[in-house]
């Protein structure tokens, strides 16, 4: 029986130096990142989804960057469609894929599949939101509830973006989504992933950093950044583009709803509640290997030292690497 070729699955919390660890492997080892991201997707996003720089991403090939207009919702099923072509045409190459993010339903459904869903409908979807202008999310959960109550007990009443999404499936296809979930089977994964957390030992560092790097993104550019966006006239707050933590944020703020020193501190709050989810996601996950993010997030300090880092860069001494790690046997 052929053995599966090699993935690495980089999780961790936002702020976590996930991106400066992976550059690091990338000069050590044959590897290509694919963005687990479900904000870095969009174009004209930079400053605030802290995209790796022109600079980084000539360093080694990035992918599933950049690849959609903020106007274009972009689905944790769109991404196992571009992400498992991706990793064999990468594998192909003779290299690795490194899939680094802090998205942790796209590693999910990477890992586990997903139901084979109906394209988005844009009628549907507009009258969905006309509705919710009408009536608010609250009265749209509850219309969910009564067609799809499996569905509805899973949904917060004020999540607007998963809310619309199965109504819109409802509606689409007359079939509860939550029956159709159950119903399809997905293409298992062709790779053997090994599963790597970074994250700081103590909570107060990474509440220390997303305030510092949200202040820095404020003195890079950020708002220039949102007031583009909102100035286009053709995105609102519930695009799951301008959901994404900090926009929201900013966006709040230019359309009058918060002072500028109240964004500061929801947007840093909002960063923090993040975290705090992913890091909730990550402690449930099986076969993970958890990797402490130390203030550099050098290997070194997460633990790549238990092998000699002064190798040539292949295949082979990845896997030594990982073998060091417990991770895997060669």
């Amino acid at each position: 029986m052929t053995e599966l070729p090699l993935a690495i699955a980089l999780m961790g919390p936002t702020a976590s130096g996930k991106t400066a660890l992976a550059l690091e492997l990338c000069q050590h080892f044959p590897c290509e990142i694919i963005s687990v991201d479900s904000a870095l997707v969009y174009r004209g996003m930079d400053i605030g989804t802290a995209k790796p720089t022109a600079a980084e991403r000539a360093q080694v090939p990035h992918h599933l960057i950049d690849i959609r207009d903020p106007s274009e919702p972009y689905s944790a099923a769109d991404f196992r469609r571009d992400a498992l072509p991706l990793m064999n045409e990468i594998s192909a190459r003779g290299r690795t894929p490194l899939l680094v993010g802090g998205t942790m339903l796209y590693f999910k459904v990477l890992r586990e599949g997903i139901a084979d869903m109906p394209a988005s409908d844009p009628k549907i979807r507009a009258e969905i939101i006309s509705e919710a202008e009408r009536l608010g999310w609250p009265a749209l959960h509850a219309e969910l509830a009564r067609v799809d109550p499996d569905a509805a007990a899973l949904i917060h009443p004020n999540h607007s973006q998963r809310i619309g999404r199965a109504l819109e499936v409802f509606r689409a296809t007359g079939m509860p989504m939550s029956q159709l979930q159950q119903q399809s089977i997905a293409a298992p994964l062709s790779h053997r992933l090994v599963q790597l957390a970074l994250a700081p030992t103590e909570r107060e560092v990474l509440h220390q950093r997303i305030a510092v790097r949200f202040r820095a993104m404020l003195e890079q550019g950020f708002l220039p950044e949102v007031k583009a966006l909102y100035e286009r006239g053709d995105l609102h707050a519930d695009l799951p583009a301008i959901r994404a933590v900090g926009y929201r944020q900013v966006w709040d703020y230019f359309s009058g709803q918060s002072s500028y020193d109240e964004m500061i501190e929801k947007g840093i709050a909002a960063t923090r509640q993040l975290a705090k989810r992913q890091c909730t996601w990550l402690r449930s996950w099986p076969e993970l290997c958890w990797l402490n993010g130390a203030a550099e997030n050098t290997m070194k300090n997460v633990g790549f030292d238990k092998y000699d880092t002064a190798i040539t860069t292949d295949n082979l001494s990845l896997q030594r690497a990982l073998k060091y790690l417990g991770q895997i046997s060669i």
